[in-house]
């Protein structure tokens, strides 16, 4: 079984592909970053990720895509409304591609990876290389956070809450 996460951004959205056929000890096939121009209009940004992201699900045909859920911290909610739109097209993106989607709270996937719900991106990226045997901590953290979240979906057994 095939797993994809997604850590979802309109400047960078992190993706990580995941062997999960063996539950207990899931393989990172692949880890990357799409990058999106700052300068293109929202709209513009969205259509680009769109096609990325089908390009990506065509390739490694997931059975389950995970994401975060959207988490809204007062003092940022425009940060919050902005990966919504980002969101929205994962959601998109799965459901054209036949995958069943997992939505996990932040604080789920930190527990669940890094062993503290309150886990830094630091921490995050440490753990994230642990577990996949990685000789460095996945860089940027939209990378690592992608394969936390594939990770945290594969030890659920590809189910959310």
């Amino acid at each position: 079984m095939k797993l994809v996460g997604i850590d979802p951004g309109l400047l960078r959205t992190g993706y990580a592909v995941i062997d999960a056929s063996r539950p207990m000890a899931p393989r990172l096939v692949e880890a990357g970053l799409i990058r999106l121009p700052s300068k293109s209009s929202v709209a513009s940004r969205l259509v680009q990720l769109h096609d990325d992201l089908a390009e990506l699900m065509a390739e490694h045909e997931p059975s389950v895509v995970s994401v975060e859920e959207v988490f809204v911290n007062t003092k940022f909610a425009r940060t919050a409304v902005t990966m919504a739109h980002a969101r929205g097209v994962v959601l998109l993106c799965a459901q054209r591609a036949g995958a069943r989607l997992v939505e996990l709270a932040p604080a789920t996937i930190k527990k669940a990876i890094a062993g503290n719900g309150q886990a830094t991106k630091l921490q995050m990226q440490r753990a994230v290389a642990a577990q996949c045997g990685l000789a460095t901590p996945p860089k940027p953290a939209d990378v690592a956070d992608a394969i936390a979240i594939a990770l945290c979906a594969s030890l659920r057994g590809g189910r959310g809450r």
